[in-house]
C-alpha cells in the first residue's frame, strides 16, 4: 500500500491506520480490565461483503460506542469469536468502517477532531444545534458523503440521532436505506451509559456488564416498503420501540442493575 494512498475523503490511510492502532490500544482496557463487554454475533460480521453495508444502533455515549465497535468488528474479522482478547486484531485494522455523527460533535475540541479522522462523516442536524431545536434543510453534501462511504465500506449511525433512550428514529436513516440499498444491521447496546460519562471519555464506574448483540441482517423490501415502516422496524430491532419502556420505581431499577453486575463474575474469567 503506497504510504500516501487515501481514503475517498482524502485521508491518508497509513495515517489513519496508525490512529485506529493507538486509540485501540489505549481503549482496550476500558471494555476488558475496568469493565467486561459481553458480545453476542460476531460472526455475522464475518458474514458480511465488503462494501455497502449500514449499521443501525441505539445511541448512550457520544465515542464509547463506536470505539467498541470498532474492537468487535476487527476481533470479529481477524477470528475472535465474541471476544476482544489479545488485541493483536488491532494491528491490521478495516480501514474502510466510517460512522455518521454531528458536525457540531466532531468539532468541539482536538480530541473530536482527530477521532473524526479515523472514520467520521460529519453531518449537519436537521433539528438540533447547539442545544437547540432548529428546523433546517438537509444538505445534500452530507447525503453525498454517506453514498461515499457506503461505496467504499461500512457505515455505522445512531438513528435516533441522540444518546436519550426511546427518542423517535430519524426519517433521514430510512430514506438512505431506500435510496442506496445497504445491507442493514441492527446493534443493540448496554451498559455504556452507566460505565462511561456522556461524551463517553472518562471511566464513571467500574465493573458494570456492558453488553453488544449483533443481530441478522434486517430483512427490507426497499422498494415497497414505506418510510414509516422502515423506521418502526428499525426501532424494534434496535430496541427502541416505545412499547418497550417499562417505567417503575426506582428501587426496581436499582435491582435490575445489581442483577446485571453480578454476571461480571462469570465473564472475568475470560
Amino acid at each position: 500500500m503506497p504510504i500516501f494512498k487515501r481514503n475517498p475523503f482524502g485521508h491518508i490511510l497509513f495515517l489513519k491506520k496508525w490512529l485506529i492502532r493507538f486509540f485501540g490500544i489505549v481503549s482496550h482496557g476500558r471494555y476488558r480490565r475496568f469493565n467486561n463487554l459481553q458480545i453476542e454475533g460476531s460472526d455475522i460480521i464475518r458474514d458480511l461483503p465488503e462494501r455497502n453495508v449500514l449499521f443501525v444502533s441505539n445511541h448512550q455515549t457520544y465515542f464509547a460506542d463506536v470505539a467498541a465497535m470498532f474492537h468487535v468488528f476487527n476481533a470479529a474479522l481477524k477470528g475472535r469469536d465474541d471476544s476482544i482478547k489479545n488485541i493483536g486484531y488491532i494491528w491490521q485494522p478495516k480501514l474502510n468502517i466510517y460512522y455518521i455523527a454531528a458536525s457540531e460533535t466532531m468539532k468541539s475540541g482536538l480530541l473530536p477532531k482527530i477521532f473524526a479522522y479515523a472514520g467520521s462523516i460529519s453531518i449537519d442536524r436537521t433539528w438540533r444545534s447547539a442545544g437547540k431545536d432548529v428546523n433546517r434543510q438537509v444538505k445534500m453534501s452530507d447525503i453525498s458523503n454517506i453514498k461515499k462511504a457506503l461505496d467504499d465500506g461500512w457505515v455505522i449511525t445512531f438513528p435516533q440521532g441522540t444518546t436519550k433512550p426511546f427518542k423517535p428514529i430519524r426519517r433521514g436513516t430510512a430514506h438512505i436505506i431506500k435510496t442506496y440499498k445497504p445491507i442493514v444491521i441492527p446493534i443493540v447496546i448496554d451498559g455504556f451509559r452507566r460505565s462511561f460519562d456522556k461524551k463517553g471519555l472518562l471511566i464513571k464506574k467500574r465493573n458494570i456488564l456492558q453488553s453488544m448483540v449483533i443481530k441478522p441482517a434486517m430483512e427490507i423490501d426497499y422498494e415497497n416498503e414505506t418510510v414509516e415502516e422502515i423506521v418502526k422496524k428499525i426501532e424494534i430491532e434496535i430496541e427502541q420501540d416505545p412499547s418497550m419502556l417499562k417505567v417503575g420505581p426506582v428501587e426496581e431499577f436499582k435491582r435490575q442493575e445489581e442483577e446485571l453486575n453480578k454476571h461480571r463474575k462469570f465473564w472475568d474469567i475470560y
